[in-house]
């Protein structure tokens, strides 16, 4: 015999199934629900509704749902488009603006579902639809929360950059400096003046170097792109590989495709070899074992490999056995001047031209590494197409010809008084006659006078008005045969797109360089 006492009917057990359902959709505050026919019009209205909305069901029902849209929605069609939506898709699910009775607006998340006969056509929709107002607002605030930490972050980041930059130009210019104070010193032997004008040449060199590491992390560096043999450019640094990490560290490499090509700026790459090297170094201080691998790859996995087919990229990958990197570390490597050595013993901006390097090659690089457990650096790097081969090394242009020049007329274009009076007296003192232009504009009306009188144009590139690359471009068109060099310390039409097809001599440049390039333009117009 059962103990169990038999449940009464409840009341609401007693209400009809139409009703229960009626009493708990009305029953729900926080959701508005409600029913609309086929053509949109309300035909049933719950107390969420009027709460969130604010028109109860006398004033709602008959009125078509368009009326909770904002008048900009309504122009653009939206209400009909979620219906037309509903039905096509079977469900139309979205976030927007809504007006309440009182005019005010609020954010919603809504849902809309057809209801369909037992043929299958449709004979209204049922809409809820949510006020998510606070959620939204919370939501931006946690926008703007992670907005202002970014621009935090990057002011930061601002703050080390030009710090870095300051104490590094700083040490450079307290050389340079003393250097000419002492070489006006009376009474200097030879031996003392030669040391300090040495002093500055190198520290002017380390300058320029470090100009260029700021610009190739920034991907604003005019690249000099050629095709060679990835494999054969590890090959020639090999030698200089094993005399910078030294016999404690074992270097092993393996160049399993020889003939994988890139087109790319070798000395760039040769540089950021060497970076990878240096810091490899640094990270085995007891000795340890270094790995070179070069071969075809899909890319890596962040890439789509969708868009490349397969064995589209040279990857270059470096492992070293050292101490290897903590996350935080490895986030933070490209940063420039950041740098976890000892001071005075890396300026940090050497893993920032690696980036800056691959990356305005159309490259992509991945870093691994574990605390103790190594590192290894992959340089990905966009293959040549078929068919396109590495160029033989240009033999290079014996400099001890070029000491004295052939006399010759030159055209400076140079709109910086300064640097303009510099130039014409350098060229000068190489022997050379010198017509100055202040700005293209000025340079061409004296190439339409007396192009005869002109052997050679040395132009500057940042320019107002006409710029350098875009007055060769003029001169290339009219007067074919005139040799042009352009010259530039900086500039994003030549970051963008090399020196475009034409002579580049890069700020800051030696005499021995300068001398270099107008005797082979010589040599080569002749």
């Amino acid at each position: 015999m059962s103990d169990v006492v038999p449940k009464k009917k409840s009341q609401i057990e007693a209400l009809s199934g139409a009703r229960r359902f009626e009493l708990l959709v009305d029953a729900v505050k926080d959701y508005a629900i409600y029913l609309l026919d086929a053509d949109g019009y309300v035909s049933s209205w719950n107390t969420g509704a009027q709460r969130f909305k604010g028109y109860t069901a006398d004033e709602i029902i008959g009125q078509h749902f368009s009326k909770f849209y904002t008048d900009e929605d309504r122009a653009t069609g939206l209400p009909q488009r979620a219906l037309d939506t509903a039905v096509t898709e079977g469900k139309f699910e979205a976030e927007g603006w809504r007006v309440r009775k009182d005019g005010t607006h609020f954010w919603t998340s809504v849902v809309i579902d057809p209801i369909k006969d037992p043929d299958d056509n449709v004979i209204g929709f049922a809409k809820i639809t949510r006020d998510i107002t606070e959620r939204r607002r919370a939501q931006e605030e946690i926008e703007r929360a992670r907005e202002a930490l970014s621009q935090a972050q990057k002011m930061e980041a601002v703050g080390r950059l030009t710090g870095g930059v300051a104490h590094d130009f700083n040490n450079l210019l307290t050389i340079i400096r003393t250097s000419i104070d002492l070489l006006r010193r009376p009474g200097l032997t030879e031996e003392k003046q030669a040391r300090y004008l040495e002093a500055i040449a190198d520290t002017a060199d380390r300058a320029a170097l470090l100009t260029g590491q700021l610009l190739a992390f920034a991907r604003r560096q005019p690249l000099r792109p050629e095709l060679f043999n990835v494999a054969g450019r590890i090959q020639g640094l090999e030698q200089i590989i094993q005399t910078s990490l030294g016999s404690p560290i074992r270097v092993t490499v393996d160049l399993a495709d020889e003939a994988g090509t890139v087109e790319a700026d070798p000395n760039q790459f040769e540089t950021a070899i060497l970076n990878i090297i240096i810091n490899a170094r640094d990270a085995m201080p007891s000795g340890g074992a270094l790995a070179i691998a070069v071969g075809r790859s899909d890319g890596p996995a962040t890439i789509e490999t969708a868009r490349h087919q397969p064995g589209s990229f040279m990857a270059v990958s470096i492992s070293d056995s050292g101490t290897g990197m903590d996350r935080d570390t490895l986030e933070r490597i490209f940063e420039p001047f950041f740098t976890t050595k000892e001071l005075n013993k890396g300026t940090g901006l050497g893993l920032s031209q690696v980036y800056g390097f691959v990356k305005q090659s159309g490259g992509e690089i991945e870093v691994q590494s574990q605390p103790g457990e190594g590192t290894t650096f992959t340089l990905f790097l966009p293959r040549a197409p078929e068919g396109k081969c590495a160029a033989a090394a240009p033999t290079p242009i014996a400099s001890e010809g070029l000491r004295t020049l052939e006399a010759a007329n030159v055209l400076l274009v140079e709109d910086n008084l300064k640097v303009g009076e510099f130039a014409e007296n350098l060229l000068r003192e190489l022997g050379q006659s010198v017509t100055w232009a202040v700005d293209a504009a000025a340079a061409l009306e004296l190439l339409e006078r007396r192009r005869d009188d002109f052997d050679i144009v040395f132009s500057d590139v940042v320019m107002p008005g006409i710029n350098g690359v875009e007055l060769a471009q003029i001169i290339r068109q009219r007067w074919p045969e005139l040799p042009i060099v352009l010259t530039s310390g900086y500039s994003h039409v030549l970051a963008e797109e090399s020196s475009h097809g034409f002579d580049l001599l890069q700020k800051p440049y030696s005499l021995e360089t300068l001398t270099q390039i107008l005797g082979s333009l010589r040599a080569a117009s002749d």
